[in-house]
Formats: structure tokens, sequence, C-alpha cells
């Protein structure tokens, strides 16, 4: 049976990047807590159509977008389909991400551009086109997914180093500009998280990553999941304009 939320009535979470990994695992979690999600992918159809199955709370109403965030146009349509479907929405988790490494004098401009237009320019399209609608409601919450190396850098990676950094840069001023209307917006700075994207870094890389992790062992996608439950509860309800680092002391 589905949990009932505050203000009596179940309330509804926009998830981008939903179809695998961490976005999977968001989506998963915020499904057992009860609220109704709108999901959205850009490709993986499959995975999506898995992860909806793998729901166990049937209790819930699932709306599936099929769009590209790094449009403006495409984002639009996606907090529009939302607000259509349940006339509100309590929850925007800006999840979608990409990688495109290469060392700096080796990384071509378009190498660049996708990992911005996707990372950073991707939440701001969705937040942008929330805001008007949350500050109408006089409620909300925001979580972007950052990381580690938007924080402390990484060789190979000056692109999503950037958009990440924008990410924490994006979240601290709009916590300053909707704060006022009990918006509360932060971010969740990942470190080396086990999902597909760290099951194809080579294994003595991995062991070298290790030495520099105090709990030495890699994160689970379940522990982003943990600290966005956080920060969407009412535990969180006086804190904004912040970043939670969950990287098993990889910086510090």
């Amino acid at each position: 049976m589905a949990i009932l939320l505050e203000r009596g009535f179940m309330k509804t979470a926009i998830i981008t990047g939903a179809s695998k990994g961490i976005g999977a695992f968001i989506a998963s979690r915020l499904n057992e807590l009860g609220y109704n999600l709108v999901l959205n992918y850009r490709s993986n159809t499959a995975s999506m159509e898995e992860l909806i199955n793998s729901f166990t709370n049937k209790e819930t109403k699932n709306v599936i977008v099929q769009c590209d965030i790094s449009s403006y146009d495409d984002a639009k349509k996606l907090i529009e389909e939302a607000y259509e479907n349940f006339g509100s929405v309590d929850v925007l988790v800006n999840n979608a991400g990409i990688t495109k490494d290469n060392l700096l004098p080796l990384m071509s401009e378009e190498e660049f551009d996708m990992v911005i237009d996707t990372n950073l320019k991707g939440t701001f399209n969705c937040c942008k086109h929330i805001a008007k609608r949350m500050l109408k409601q006089k409620h909300g919450r925001i979580i972007n997914i950052s990381s580690v190396v938007g924080l402390a850098g990484n060789a190979g990676q000056v692109n999503y180093s950037a958009s990440k950094a924008g990410v924490i840069g994006m979240t601290k001023s709009m916590a300053r500009e909707l704060g006022k209307k009990n918006i509360l917006v932060n971010a969740v700075a990942p470190g080396f998280i086990q999902t597909e994207m760290t099951d194809k870094i080579p294994e003595d890389i991995k062991a070298e990553m290790m030495k520099n992790i105090p709990l030495q062992r890699l994160g689970q996608p379940s522990d982003i999941a943990d600290a966005v439950e956080f920060l969407i509860s009412d535990k969180a309800s006086y804190i904004t304009g912040q970043v939670l680092s969950v990287n098993g002391g990889y910086y510090m």
C-alpha cells in the first residue's frame, strides 16, 4: 500500500536520467516512499521498462518522458508533462549526466560541449522551467547531482569537472533566489560509485583509486539514494544551498 506523505496526498518527483545507475536507484527509493514519479530518459527504453517493472510499490503512478534535457524545449516538455499529470511537483532530481573523457590536449570541442550541454545546461533547463511553478506553489525541493570531481578535479575530465563544479555554483545561487518561497536547493556530490560507468575502469586504476579512499571501497548507488532521501525529508527542512559529499572520505 502506498505511503501517504505530508499534506494528505502522495507527493510527486521528477527524476532525470532515471533509466539506470544512480538515477534508477533514486527512482526505486522514491517509489518505496510512495512518490508518484515522472521519469526521464533519453534512449534506453528497455532499461526504463525494466525499472518500472521492478518497483515494489504498485499503488503509485509513473509517467515516462523520453527527451534530451540538454534541449531547452525538451526540458520544458518534461516539466509540462509532470504538471499536466499531477498538478504539482514536490521534488526535482537533476541526475542526467554523461562523460566524454579525454586529456586536455586531445579533448575535442564536441567532447567538451556535449558534456557541458547535458550536465550543466540540462540542469539549468529543468530548473528554469520548474522555478516559476514552484514559486507559485510556495514549496519544493531541488536536488542537483554533482560529483566529487566538481570539487577536487580529475585528470582527463576537464569537461566533466567543469560541468559538475558549475552545478554546485548554480545550486548555491538558486538556493539564495528561491529560499524565500520555501524552495530548498541542494547538491549531492558522489564519489566513485559502483555503476556501469565505474565498471569500465581498468582494475589496476581502481586499485590505485582505493588507496585514496579512507573507507577502502567504492560507494553504492543506494548511498546516493540515502542522501537524496534525507534532503527531501522533513529532517532537512532547514538545509539549503549545501553540497552533501558522499565519497568515502576521498575528498574532505
